[in-house]
C-alpha cells in the first residue's frame, strides 16, 4: 500500500475544498498515510491547507493576466523556477504518487512528477478540460472525472467517473438541519430564503445584483437573502450596507456553515464552479447559475449547461444578471412546482462518495 502522497493544486475554494476531502478520504483509508501539498504562494491555500491540518509547500506559479503587465512578462521565469522547486520538494518527499486537482500549482507540479517517472492522477472537475490537462492527460496513470463526454479531451481507457469530492457535511439537508440553520443565521423560518453565493473571493456581478435589490427591493419583499459577498468585497459591502435598514438580508464575506446555508435555501444562486456544482447536486437544490465569463475556456458555462439541459438547474448570463437576476430568483421563489422539478432533477446527479473513491484510486497506484 502507498504511504506517501503529494496533492497540488488550489487557487480558488473550488479547488482546496476537494484537495482536502481527497486528503481527508486517504487518511481515512490509511491513517499512517503521510500527505504534503504544495500550493501558489500568496493564494488562499497557503491558509486554508494548513487550517485542515496538513503540510503545505508554495510555488511561485502565477496565471496568465488578460491585459499586458509586468506581471505577464515574468511568467515564463515563474514557471520555470515553479518546475524547478518542484522537481527538489518530490525529490526530497519521495511520494508514492502525486493528485493534480487544478489551480496555478498543478501543472508544474504533475509536469515534474511525471518526468520523474511519479504516478500521477488527475482530478478533472470541470465538463471541459483546459489545454493544460489535456496535455498532461497524455502522461498520467488515471483521469478521474465528473461529466459525462470527456473521451472528447482524455485517453478512454484512462478515464474514471468518480464526480467531484464534496465536504463531508454537506448532505440533502434534514428538518433537524433546517431548524439549527435558521437559528445560526437568525432567519425567520416562515419565510422563504434565498442564498447567493459569490465565493470565497466574491463577485462583482452578484454583487451589483443584490445592491440593486437591496435598493429596489429590500423593503417590500417577502422573503430574506443570506449574501456571500467575498474577502475582496467585503469592505465596500460594510460601507455600503452601513446606512440601509434592511432586516431581511444576512451578509458575509465567507460562509462558515454552508451545510446550514444550503438547509435553509429554497432556492440558490451561484457561479458554476465544479466543486460548488457538485455539493448543490448532493444538497439537491433549486438553483440559478450566472457562469463567470472570466474563466479559461469558458468552462464554467459549460458545467451549468450540462444541468440546465438535464432540467436541473437554470441559467441567467453575467452580461444580463444586474439588470434580470434577481427578478428571475423571485420568480422562481414563488413557484414551488418548479423549484420541487429542480431539486428532483439535480438530485439524481449527485456523487456523496467521490473523495473516497478517488482515494482508493490514488493509494493503489503503480
Amino acid at each position: 500500500m502507498n504511504n506517501r502522497f503529494i496533492i497540488s493544486g488550489g487557487g480558488t475554494g473550488g479547488h482546496i475544498f476537494p484537495a482536502i476531502s481527497i486528503a481527508n478520504a486517504i487518511k481515512d483509508i490509511n491513517p499512517e498515510a503521510e500527505i504534503l501539498f504544495v500550493g501558489a504562494q500568496g493564494r488562499m491555500e497557503m491558509e486554508r491547507v494548513p487550517a485542515a491540518g496538513y503540510k503545505i509547500k508554495g510555488l511561485p506559479v502565477a496565471g496568465l493576466q488578460r491585459k499586458l503587465t509586468l506581471s505577464n512578462l515574468a511568467l515564463p521565469y515563474k514557471i520555470i523556477k515553479s518546475i524547478t522547486m518542484a522537481k527538489s520538494i518530490i525529490k526530497e518527499f519521495k511520494p508514492d504518487a502525486v493528485v493534480g486537482v487544478g489551480g496555478y500549482a498543478s501543472a508544474p507540479v504533475l509536469w515534474a512528477a511525471t518526468k520523474l517517472h511519479k504516478p500521477c492522477l488527475i482530478q478533472e472537475q470541470n465538463s471541459f478540460a483546459g489545454l493544460t490537462n489535456k496535455i498532461l492527460g497524455k502522461k498520467v496513470r488515471k483521469i478521474c472525472v465528473a461529466y459525462d463526454g470527456m473521451e472528447q479531451f482524455f485517453p478512454s481507457e484512462k478515464i474514471l467517473f468518480t464526480g467531484n469530492p464534496i465536504r463531508k457535511e454537506i448532505n440533502q439537508p434534514t428538518e433537524a438541519g433546517r431548524k439549527e440553520g435558521y437559528d445560526y443565521y437568525k432567519l425567520d423560518p416562515s419565510k422563504k430564503t434565498l442564498f447567493v453565493i459569490g465565493g470565497s473571493l466574491g463577485c462583482r456581478t452578484l454583487n451589483d445584483a443584490m445592491r440593486r435589490w437591496v435598493l429596489e427591493k429590500s423593503a417590500t419583499a417577502d422573503y430574506q437573502i443570506i449574501w456571500q459577498c467575498g474577502k475582496y468585497y467585503k469592505p465596500a459591502t460594510d460601507e455600503f450596507m452601513s446606512d440601509k435598514s434592511v432586516y431581511n438580508v444576512r451578509y458575509f464575506d465567507f460562509i462558515q456553515r454552508m451545510d446550514l446555508a444550503y438547509a435553509v435555501a429554497d432556492v440558490i444562486i451561484s457561479r458554476a464552479g465544479a466543486g460548488t456544482i457538485s455539493e448543490l447536486c448532493v444538497a439537491g437544490k433549486a438553483t440559478i447559475f450566472v457562469p463567470s465569463p472570466y474563466v479559461a475556456e469558458d468552462h464554467q458555462n459549460h458545467n451549468a449547461m450540462s444541468l440546465v439541459k438535464k432540467d436541473a438547474a437554470m441559467i441567467v448570463k453575467d452580461a444580463e444578471a444586474v439588470e434580470s437576476l434577481m427578478d428571475v430568483a423571485e420568480s422562481l421563489l414563488h413557484d414551488n412546482t418548479k423549484i420541487k422539478e429542480l431539486e428532483t432533477n439535480i438530485l439524481k446527479l449527485g456523487r456523496k462518495d467521490a473523495a473516497e473513491v478517488i482515494a482508493k484510486e490514488v493509494i493503489n497506484l503503480r
